[in-house]
């Protein structure tokens, strides 16, 4: 067989050793990666963020919330301390930093390609919370830099920049810069700040437990806050020390012992109270005195051992009640003034800060009846007119009572105490639905009032703080009591830029005489023989009402003595009914036992407004000549054919 070069077949194309394939495919991946990386970096660093802000420390200045005696309530804002030397802390301190966010960090250039991988194919094959892959480099670059946002623009770009810290700090500064930088919750920023709000000491005088409690919150600040999660941060920092043994930051002798040396919170920050009640306030503040550009002292109106014993007595309200469907309550007392004493938005603010003080509205129940018969009163009735309670059809509605039974002839006090449903629809059809809601506007209510008849039973939304605030004329004398928080507003220097007493415009009166002791005379007897007795506290001059809505889905007690009135919510936060839990229970008793509590310290005295005087002996002779107008009805007010909802419960 020919081999020539005009004919015959070709030579063999000779073999690559293993060491020029090596060699050539690494140049071609070479020059692709080199590609790759300029095309990256093409795309990626075009808009990356301003590196020259790396030693810029923007501070929130902090606010100091006080009570009314100048016990601190909480602090807000952000606390900052001079950087620590990293040298100067002890080795563990770090080393847990390093065991339980990136045990990679002394050997990669910035990311670990392993560990995004990881992360990538965990969060792909899993549910649930996803895995992140960044190392304390990549976690500093965002920090610094980045805004929090997931996406891929903004991970190429913390890799870019975690690229840039490392070519441009040693490991030593970057881990520096990342304790003093990273954010502990609290208002807390870098690790002394923390170490002084947590533990009431310098960074340099950590244990081996502290240090891993502070390394564990990285992984969320909130939710492994040692104040308000203390289990599971206690959990956490068993995870840290263990990663600690296994990195040899520390010998097993070490950990155990942290183990049996239990960690001491800051008394204050571990006692802090009244969170619902600050998140209240703190928009406020800035709404009052602007954005703050220095550190702030908040004088507030709140009690704290008041405040104290308000939320004991919803914890255990909702804990005693949990059975029948109690999940969450709120709690609002006000004094006379409108100062507010005490203030709970929830069960456990730790589990939930959805505030159902003032943000939730629920329907209000027969709690709303006092408007209803305070119009009447103010239209010339009085307590021991004699009203029917008989089936009665307003429109298309007809309200029922919870009973089912009717007692016929009675007093009106008599079914204001037994919270009747028929009576009280009548009265706001004669006395006109627009009036009643221009009477509970004018005592406090802001949310809207529907004027369908069932408004009488309480088919109105409102919030616990519009139903304390409406209640308090009933207990100081006839005022408006607008519910405040803040008293006074001032620097860390002792400047005020706030007080509520500056400019303060008199109160104005919105109940006269006699219906306001006509009122107060109908509300005592529904604490002492009606659906309120038990929320009765011996010794003191109580009165109140009950409220209770279809279906049991809301229960109030709504109650007051001389100058001071607190409200109570109990329900669900979906909506859904609980099991025959009225505003006679669960509320009546969380009332009880917080004013058993209160008012000791609060030197209560007897409802202001005297006796009600005795009604005007018949004169059918002066009727005869003066007759008076019969009040006009409301029932058009409901749209033609559109039947309200069904009536709402009597407690």
């Amino acid at each position: 067989m020919a081999n020539g070069p005009f004919g015959g077949n070709k030579p063999a194309k000779p073999q690559r050793t293993p060491l020029q394939a090596l060699v050539y495919w690494g140049t071609v991946l070479g020059i692709w990666g080199l590609i790759f990386v300029v095309a990256f970096f093409a795309v990626f660093a075009r808009d990356l963020p301003d590196t020259s802000t790396l030693y810029d420390v923007k501070r929130q200045p902090s606010i100091n919330y006080l009570d009314r005696s100048g016990a601190l309530l909480a602090v807000r804002g952000s606390q900052y301390a001079p950087p620590v030397d990293i040298d100067a802390l002890p080795p563990y301190v770090p080393a847990a930093f390093v065991a339980i966010e990136d045990r990679q960090f002394y050997h990669h250039f910035g990311f670990n390609p392993w560990g995004i991988v990881r992360s990538a194919v965990w969060n792909a094959t899993h549910d649930g919370p996803q895995r992140g892959g960044s190392t304390i480099t990549q976690q500093l670059a965002r920090n610094l830099f980045l805004s929090p946002a997931q996406n891929y623009r903004r991970k190429a770009q913390e890799l870019i920049l975690a690229v840039w810290l490392e070519m441009k700090f040693s490991k030593k500064q970057i881990l520096a810069l990342y304790m003093n930088r990273v954010y502990f919750g609290a208002g807390a920023y870098g690790i002394e700040a923390a170490s002084q709000r947590y533990f009431n000491k310098p960074a340099k005088d950590l244990s081996v437990g502290e240090a891993a409690l502070l390394a564990g919150m990285m992984k969320g600040p909130a939710r492994y806050s040692p104040v308000s999660a203390k289990d599971r941060a206690a959990r956490r920092a068993t995870i840290v020390l263990d990663e600690m043994v296994r990195i040899k930051a520390i010998t097993p002798e070490q950990r155990d012992q942290a183990f049996s040396t239990p960690v001491q919170v800051s008394a204050t920050l571990a006692n802090q109270r009244a969170q619902y009640f600050t998140d209240y306030i703190d928009a406020q503040v800035r709404s009052l005195v602007g954005e703050p550009t220095e550190d702030l002292v908040v004088e507030t109106t709140l009690d704290l051992p008041i405040q104290v014993a308000a939320e004991r007595a919803v914890k255990q309200g909702v804990e005693a009640y949990e059975k029948q469907g109690v999940q969450q309550s709120a709690l609002v007392a006000i004094d006379g003034e409108g100062r507010i004493r005490a203030y709970v938005g929830g069960a456990d603010y730790a589990d939930s800060q959805f505030d159902r003080a003032t943000t939730a509205r629920r329907q209000a129940g027969s709690a709303f009846k006092p408007f209803v018969y305070l119009t009447a009163m103010e239209q010339g009735r009085t307590p021991d007119m004699m009203v029917v309670d008989e089936p009665v059809k307003i429109g298309n509605w007809e309200p029922r009572n919870y009973t089912g039974k009717y007692l016929g002839q009675i007093t009106m006090q008599t079914a204001l105490a037994q919270s009747i449903n028929t009576v009280a629809a009548r009265l706001a059809s004669e006395v006109g639905t627009s009036n009643v809601a221009n009477t509970a506007r004018r005592l406090g209510i802001t949310s809207k009032i529907q004027l369908d008849p069932s408004m009488a039973l309480g088919a109105v939304e409102v919030s616990p703080m519009e139903m304390a605030q409406a209640y308090a004329p009933f207990s100081n004398g006839g005022f408006l009591a607008k519910g405040y928080g803040i008293e006074r507003i001032r620097t860390a220097k002792g400047k005020v830029l706030y007080d509520h007493n500056v400019d303060k415009q008199a109160r104005a009166a919105v109940i006269g005489t006699p219906a306001l002791q006509y009122m107060n005379q109908m509300m005592r007897e529904v604490v002492t023989s009606g659906t309120g007795t038990r929320a009765n506290v011996p010794g003191y001059d109580i009165a109140g009402k009950t409220g209770t809505t279809s279906d049991y889905r809301d229960a109030w007690f709504v109650g007051y003595t001389g100058g001071f009135v607190t409200a109570v919510w109990t329900g669900k936060d979906d909506n859904t009914t609980m099991r025959r839990v009225t505003g006679g229970g669960a509320p009546a008793e969380i009332w009880r036992n917080f004013m058993t509590a209160a008012l000791p310290r609060l030197k209560a005295t007897p409802i202001p407004g005297g006796v009600a005087p005795p009604p005007e002996a018949p004169d059918p002779i002066g009727d005869l000549i003066n007759p008076t107008p019969t009040p006009t009805g409301a029932a058009a007010e409901t749209p033609a054919g559109t039947a309200p909802p069904p009536g709402q419960l009597p407690y």
